[in-house]
């Protein structure tokens, strides 16, 4: 129970959906309530292939391009401590590179916004995707495999109620409320960062 705790707290603070849900509402406020929990299921669908070929082939691409596992997690480190700073500063959509003008122009292409921009690059970031490969090649158990993969499961359901209500928490928590959880899940997800580039150096002192 332990883990997965750990696992999903890590997935939902580094991926944020409470910050993708402004950019939703965006790009979908012309859409029916069907379209919208269309939209939401596959965008949520989108992100769970996307994790899950993380999890499950990030390990081979480390190996053919020689990235050793503590170079990967201070690299994932600063890219997910600057999501963290992102998110502090209430600039999460222009550090997933969706800017106001692009989100216009994606609301008249709307048949592809649950792979892109929703699905990559603002819930299955690079951040994520770094996160997956590590999880992968620090748990071997079969059984702490399993949990991970529950954990993603269940971060997924959440993103996507997350998303089919994102109208509603907009109505409820407004534009304030959201800014204000998403600069507390902010300052998490810079100690996530910072703690695995501390734990890669120290790693890498012991080995010298």
């Amino acid at each position: 129970m332990e883990l997965f705790v750990v696992i999903f707290g890590a997935l939902f603070s580094v991926m944020n959906p409470l910050g993708t849900v402004p950019v939703f509402v965006g790009l979908t406020q012309e859409n029916t309530v069907k379209e919208k929990s269309q939209i939401s299921f596959w965008t949520s669908f989108n992100v769970m292939i996307i994790l899950f070929i993380a999890f499950f082939g990030g390990k081979y691409m480390l190996s053919f391009f020689g990235i050793s596992i503590d170079s990967l997690k201070i690299a994932g480190g600063l890219i997910i401590a600057s999501s963290g700073f992102a998110l502090l500063t209430g600039k999460f959509a222009e550090h997933k590179g969706m800017k106001r003008e692009r989100v216009q122009k994606d609301i008249k292409t709307r048949s592809e916004i649950t792979l892109t921009p929703l699905a990559i690059p603002m819930l299955a970031g690079p951040g994520t995707i770094s996160l997956l490969i590590t999880f992968n090649q620090e748990y071997k158990e079969i059984s702490e495999l399993l949990i991970i993969l529950g954990a993603i499961v269940f971060t997924v359901a959440s993103i996507y109620l997350i998303l089919r209500s994102s109208h509603l928490i907009v109505k409820l928590l407004g534009a304030s409320g959201i800014n204000a959880l998403s600069r507390i899940i902010g300052f998490i997800v810079i100690a996530i960062g910072v703690e695995y580039i501390i734990s890669s150096i120290k790693n890498i002192i012991q080995t010298l």
